[in-house]
């Protein structure tokens, strides 16, 4: 007989699902998967937008509901299909009421599928949009910790909101630096996988007050639901996660968690 697995627990504060990429949940219709979030007191979820092709399929996804946002922005995976026109399409968006940052942009020389000058080139533009609209970033950085904080430092004038780098994997090169020049580090359904004191050290470095809670759902589902499609409605696992390796009161981290979110991507509400 299989053993049941824990059933996910609800909270009396709200959480904010800072990155996941709704369309490209499959386990589930939407709406369900909507409904549960609500039902385990997620108050807002941002979907997360990759390429030239999704843009535009993210900004509908932020209008299904009054609590779904979305960003704009393209992948280091896809950076090669950045194009002026891309460009002048996040550009056109990147202000929108329902679009909270722009992302998910960044570098990855782990998969390597873009070249890495190409990477870089892509990183800057739209670093520099988000300085011209005033808007936080969603940053991916992986295996490129030091072209991340090279290409960062140039803008640090100019960037005057930081935001989040996301699912942080990186070392604590990386994580000092962010977190001494004011960004956020986003942590998801990896902080529960048994091999992953490297992550668990830096959420134990971070003070609360610079971490963000995020599923990158359908990715990276948490224990007990290893093997099942990822989904916002599993963020509860990781809220007790960082509470237990932080060894902080959960209230303390669903609150301050909650204000960082608000404070980064939602700043006059």
């Amino acid at each position: 007989m299989s053993k049941k697995r824990r059933e996910i627990p609800v909270f009396d504060h709200p959480i904010i699902e800072t990155h996941c990429h709704l369309d490209y949940l499959k386990d589930r219709p939407l709406g369900e998967t909507l409904a549960e979030a609500q039902r385990v007191n997620i108050e807002r979820v941002i979907t997360i937008a990759v390429s030239p092709e999704n843009l535009a399929t993210v900004r509908e996804l932020s209008q299904i509901a009054p609590w779904v946002y979305g960003t704009q922005g393209v992948h280091p995976h896809d950076a090669e299909k950045y194009s002026d026109a891309a460009e002048e399409e996040i550009r056109a968006h990147a202000g929108d009421a329902k679009i909270v940052a722009v992302g998910e942009i960044g570098l990855d020389y782990f998969y390597d599928n873009a070249d890495r000058n190409v990477q870089r080139e892509v990183f800057r533009r739209q670093l520099q949009i988000a300085c011209d609209k005033d808007r936080p970033v969603v940053i991916h950085s992986r295996e490129a910790d030091e072209d991340t904080i090279e290409i960062l430092r140039e803008f640090e004038t100019t960037l005057k909101r930081r935001g989040v780098i996301h699912s942080f994997t990186s070392g604590p090169g990386l994580a000092q630096y962010a977190l001494d020049e004011g960004w956020c580090l986003g942590f998801n359904g990896i902080t529960t996988f048994n091999k992953a004191e490297n992550v668990r050290d830096i959420v134990r470095m971070a003070p609360i007050e610079q971490i963000l809670l995020e599923t990158d759902s359908p990715f990276l589902t948490p224990v007990p639901y290893r093997g099942k499609e990822n989904a916002p409605f599993y963020i509860p696992f990781v809220a007790e996660k960082i509470a237990e390796v932080k060894q902080l009161p959960l209230e303390k981290v669903l609150a301050t968690t909650y204000d960082n979110s608000l404070r980064t991507f939602f700043p006059r509400q």
